[in-house]
């Protein structure tokens, strides 16, 4: 047994979970409404709700307690910001033109609770945030969870490197608890599909499709439009050649692996060829992967909107507003494995006082589209880790008076130009 799981984790996450989900649509469509087949959809989803809590809780600490805000890296964090904040709002905005709803079990039971009104909002929100922090994480008030892990990571960067380090081996520990349920997710897939086919019919997958079409879709837009614009704002140049370059070498390698940390090595040989400084992406790459998660906010927002769409939710513009920063912030805290952003969608949900039930089915449709999606987003993330360490490097040069020569997009030749 212990041969055929290891040969079983040998094959790509990706093809693991297409198998899983083709096998759920065929079951589905041939022996419907068989309980037991249905229970591995069921049970992969309580094991998520498990997990979600305590590793949010850990990973923001440990992404907080180690971030550097001195030298040059105060620009280059202020890049990574303000693009995962224009990120959750470009989806927002989406969201509120092209609403989506999706067929989900107790959503009469939640729509019960829903908040009516911004001041209902406001209160939920502050009620959250000052909740006791066990009670917090026993009762996956994820709002309460990031706010005390916030302040325990902010105050502990006057700890320690050994407490430091101490709580980055926590983090890691429960991140690998999450690879070890995210390696069952081929199984829950399946139980997830087979029990949507069975009750809805083949029909369900054009919701999905819709959903996936709003995600690229929005990802496309960073990418490729507010992004260059951050950039040239910074470095009052032509931005395209730089982002194709960046998309090209990083983007492509990212969108196969699925991990901004697998990615931190390519992203700085990027950068060695690019002619950036080595003290300073030697820094900013590692802490991109960390905390620049634009694909991660876009998912986020983009999942909790529907949410609140499914539940008959109206959001105000300040909700909207609300829920763009509460989703930067949550995304600074994404998981660096695969589907790790996923798991954060139940602390965006909170913010409508939308049952963890709902929010966590939501998480299920995730890792149904995640073949394409999670691709996207890591792409996105990665490959913009490299644009702004680049971008801060050279908005640096310009204010001095230095140049600033842009590689071509299809240059493969170290970045040779002599800094003047």
């Amino acid at each position: 047994m212990k041969h055929i799981w290891e040969r079983w984790n040998e094959i790509s996450l990706i093809k693991r979970i297409i198998c899983g989900l083709i096998i759920g649509v065929i079951l589905a469509v041939i022996i419907p409404n068989i309980s037991v087949i249905s229970l591995l959809g069921t049970v992969f989803v309580a094991a998520l709700k498990a997990v979600a809590p305590i590793l949010v809780f850990f990973l923001v600490i440990a992404a907080l307690c180690k971030a550097s805000t001195h030298g040059a890296m105060k620009h280059v964090i202020l890049l990574y910001a303000i693009s995962t904040f224009v990120a959750a709002l470009v989806a927002v905005i989406a969201c509120t033109i092209f609403p989506i709803t999706l067929t989900l079990t107790g959503v009469e039971g939640s729509t019960k609770s829903s908040p009516s009104s911004i001041g209902d909002v406001l209160y939920t929100l502050v009620m959250s945030v000052v909740a006791n922090p066990v009670d917090a994480l026993t009762n996956a008030n994820f709002l309460g969870i990031l706010v005390w892990a916030a302040l325990i990571g902010i105050a502990l960067r006057a700890a320690s490197d050994h407490t430091k380090t101490m709580f980055s081996n926590i983090s890691d520990a429960v991140s690998q608890i999450v690879r070890w349920v995210i390696s069952f997710a081929p199984f829950g897939v399946c139980g997830l599909v087979y029990n949507a086919v069975s009750t809805s019919g083949l029909s369900i997958f054009t919701e999905y499709g819709s959903l996936l079409l709003i995600l690229v879709g929005c990802m496309l837009v960073i990418a490729l439009g507010t992004n260059p614009l951050i950039v040239f704002l910074n470095i009052h140049r032509n931005p395209y050649p730089l982002v194709l370059r960046c998309l090209k070498d990083s983007g492509i390698t990212a969108f196969f692996t699925r991990s901004s940390a697998a990615n931190i090595p390519v992203n700085m040989e990027l950068c060695r060829k690019l002619g950036l400084n080595k003290d300073n992406y030697s820094v900013s790459i590692p802490l991109g992967a960390t905390i620049n998660m634009a694909g991660a906010a876009i998912t986020i927002s983009v999942m909790a909107m529907t949410a609140a769409h499914t539940v008959g939710i109206t959001v105000d513009p300040v909700t909207a507003v609300i829920l763009c920063v509460l989703a930067a912030l949550s995304a600074a805290g994404a998981s660096g494995v695969a589907g790790g952003s996923l798991l954060l969608i139940p602390l965006a949900c909170s913010l409508f006082g939308i049952d963890n039930d709902i929010a966590m089915q939501v998480v299920g449709v995730g890792f149904i589209i995640g073949v394409i999606q999670d691709s996207c987003e890591t792409a996105l993330n990665s490959s913009s880790d490299a644009l702004f360490a680049a971008t801060a490097e050279f908005y640096t040069r310009r204010k001095k008076g230095k140049n600033i020569d842009l590689p071509k997009a299809d240059e493969t030749t170290a970045y040779t130009t002599p800094v003047k």
